[in-house]
């Protein structure tokens, strides 16, 4: 259990540079005029890929379909950006549209927009990446990929990540986690869905200093419990006050990533609902986790709790002010 909690962290140290929340590619397909769409994909671009991507991802389209004029591609905020124009001789229905490939493991959410009906939404993988457009659009394809687009952005979005071991770190006891957890849950749900509402918002560069910055405060916090276990911090006694303040501003973190990836207008609340309850489910998961392997760590000496519990809160404190430092001076 020791070992395996280093080598988590030994993980997280490795990734430093992708620290931003995940931001999945996007692929839409639009139809403008009765025959004629427009197919447009940003994808998110990993160090040293871009080039590699540049020359070998091409739209994938459907059968009936053809390129009219020529395919535009740009490089723009870490991102490969495509456009080409479409001329359809009938319903593509049946028809499949998407890319040539996606790198790595990285996925996308494909669209669907047709004139006159519903949009259709998919998620795309490396090893699927494209996608059959339906003639018949299924309801549920929309919770389906929105809510394992919200799942893997606290999973795989580290400084969530972090801010949700660091606070159980800090409250221990279950019922006090479950709390601060639901605290933060409600915060966050306040402002992602008051932002994609158009009710709120703020620039995404001070959001995502403020997200680190934390990270930053809880670590300080646990230091000062580890070397003081009976200090009453700020955090230890008022968890789900803390949480829910945090969660505010983690909340539009969240609203950040769902405007890059985008939302069907025809299905907005389906597409909110299913985004929260994938953010809830793996921060559900995080949280379980990491009470699991406080509780199998207790069964090891004191001094060598005390070491691991010392080196996670650096690494966690470490991270979160790189992240800090790099978002302010850019």
């Amino acid at each position: 259990m020791i070992r395996w909690l280093i080598c988590l962290f030994a993980i997280l140290l490795a990734f430093p540079l992708g620290a931003h929340e995940l931001r999945p590619s996007v692929v839409e397909l639009r139809e403008v005029e009765p025959g004629e769409y427009t197919l447009d994909w940003k994808v998110t671009l990993s160090v040293g890929s871009a080039g590699l991507l540049a020359n070998r991802l091409e739209p994938v389209i459907p059968d009936n379909c053809e390129i009219a004029g020529e395919t535009v591609k740009r490089i723009q905020s870490a991102a490969l950006m495509g456009r080409a124009n479409l001329n359809c001789e009938g319903d593509p229905a049946g028809g499949q549209f998407g890319l040539s490939e996606l790198l790595g493991k990285s996925d996308a959410i494909a669209r669907f927009v047709p004139l006159d009906a519903p949009t259709q939404s998919f998620r795309l993988t490396a090893d699927e990446t494209a996608t059959t457009i339906l003639a018949e659009p299924s309801p549920l394809s929309v919770l389906g990929n929105y809510s394992i687009i919200g799942a893997e952005h606290i999973v795989f979005g580290w400084d969530h990540l972090l801010f949700v071991i660091a606070l159980v770190l800090l409250v221990r006891s279950p019922w006090p986690v479950i709390k601060a957890a639901t605290a933060f849950t409600i915060a966050h749900s306040i402002t992602l869905v008051a932002t994609v509402l158009g009710y709120s918002g703020l620039p995404g560069r001070p959001v995502e200093a403020l997200i680190a910055l934390s990270i930053v405060f809880l670590a300080v916090e646990v230091a000062i419990i580890l070397r003081d276990p009976d200090r009453q911090t700020l955090t230890r006694r008022f968890p789900w006050a803390v949480a829910f303040a945090f969660g505010l501003i983690h909340g539009f973190g969240f609203a950040g990533a769902l405007a890059d990836i985008g939302l069907p207008q025809t299905q907005l609340a389906a597409a909110l609902f299913a985004f929260n309850i994938g953010v809830e489910a793996g921060q559900l998961l995080v949280v379980a986790l990491t009470i699991l392997i406080l509780a199998g760590l207790k069964r090891s000496p004191d001094l060598v709790q005390r070491r691991v519990l010392t080196t996670t809160t650096y690494a966690i404190g470490a991270i979160g002010s790189f992240w800090l430092i790099e978002r302010i001076i850019g």
